[in-house]
């Protein structure tokens, strides 16, 4: 690293950035059970299993319900089509209930293909980091310590916000894990709602808000990759501008791509929630 101090604040700042970067990387590819040490997920799969208990009286509480809404009389549920119709939806919510972790955990497994395949595809790798160009260490070098101060104040705001959106955006992907949690540990009760014809919605969007926590892995990858792209190509500098306009030059539109990561990583939710019509 260079002995220049304005060279290395700059160059700390993006250290943290690919720090986190990379962190955010290995955390996509890590499953709720293995987060943490899977710590966490044992205490999630008690409360799931201890839920399933008020899951399964809501079960009966939602089927009745239903059957009254659905059924004109007490002669029509004696009918073998429409009792063999309400047999078959009581077991298969009773079913979702039980087995309600399982389904959850294939759902995630297959959202976590989809995003493994982007990641091997797109070719970037967890290494793959924004660094300094030697072009702008040099300029910075080249000035005196007079010179050397707006520089100073410029590379300071900008490792400032720089380090602030990396801790920003590592609190995204770690705000993932805990709606994953919130979801697998209150499933059963949602998962209920498909006992009772009227309240089926409710189960279908939980399913449907799953799915979508769970796709804000790709949103986040997709971001990341799209990032690296913009960063593997420096802005054009213009050699013959003064040198804290060549370093505002280059730290601005820096922080405008970062600016833009963290926006879009921000609002992985909200996109995924459109295009699933949520």
């Amino acid at each position: 690293m260079s002995d220049n101090w304005v060279v290395q604040n700059l160059q700390n700042a993006l250290d943290t950035w690919n720090q986190k970067l990379s962190e955010i990387w290995s955390l996509i590819t890590t499953t709720p059970q293995n987060f943490k040490g899977g710590g966490i997920w044992s205490v999630i799969v008690n409360i799931n299993g201890a839920v399933q208990a008020i899951a399964l009286a809501l079960l009966v509480l939602f089927f009745v319900v239903g059957m009254v809404k659905t059924c004109g009389s007490f002669t029509e549920v004696k009918k073998p089509e429409h009792a063999l119709k309400l047999f078959i939806r009581f077991a298969l919510a009773k079913g979702a209930i039980t087995y309600g972790m399982e389904l959850m955990l294939a759902l995630f497994n297959i959202i976590q293909g989809v995003i493994t395949t982007i990641m091997n595809t797109s070719g970037i790798t967890s290494s793959t980091g924004t660094t300094l160009p030697s072009e702008m260490i040099d300029t910075i070098e080249s000035c005196g310590f007079f010179e050397s101060i707006p520089l100073w104040a410029v590379t300071l705001i900008g490792g400032l916000f720089i380090t602030v959106m990396s801790f920003i955006l590592i609190m995204t992907v770690y705000g993932r894990f805990f709606k994953l949690y919130m979801y697998t540990a209150l499933a059963p009760i949602p998962l209920s709602t498909f006992a009772g014809e009227p309240s089926q919605n409710v189960g279908k969007s939980f399913i449907k808000s799953y799915c979508a926590v769970c796709l804000e892995g790709a949103v986040i990858v997709l971001g990341c990759i799209i990032f690296s792209l913009f960063a593997a190509s420096p802005p054009v500098v213009n050699p013959d501008a003064a040198a804290v306009t060549q370093v505002w030059s280059y730290v601005g539109e820096l922080l405008f791509n970062m600016l833009v990561l963290v926006g879009s990583v921000k609002m992985a939710d909200r996109i995924v929630r459109e295009m699933m019509g949520l």
